[in-house]
């Protein structure tokens, strides 16, 4: 299979709501720590957590 029909298949696949919020954590630590790397991905978790509250109230 080529690259392009891999990606495409792989598109097609939902996520769940857990995989997308690591998803995202994931990729806030790997930008942040390109810049910093004192940034932690338990730091990405906990403001993470911070935004979750004020968004959602809990």
């Amino acid at each position: 299979m080529e690259w392009e029909q891999l990606l495409a298949e792989a598109a097609k696949v939902p996520m769940s709501e857990k995989e997308k919020a690591e998803q995202r954590l994931s990729f806030a630590y790997g930008n942040t720590h390109i810049e910093n790397s004192r940034i932690t991905r338990e730091m990405v978790a906990s403001e993470a957590a911070k935004i979750d509250v004020i968004r959602n109230g809990s």
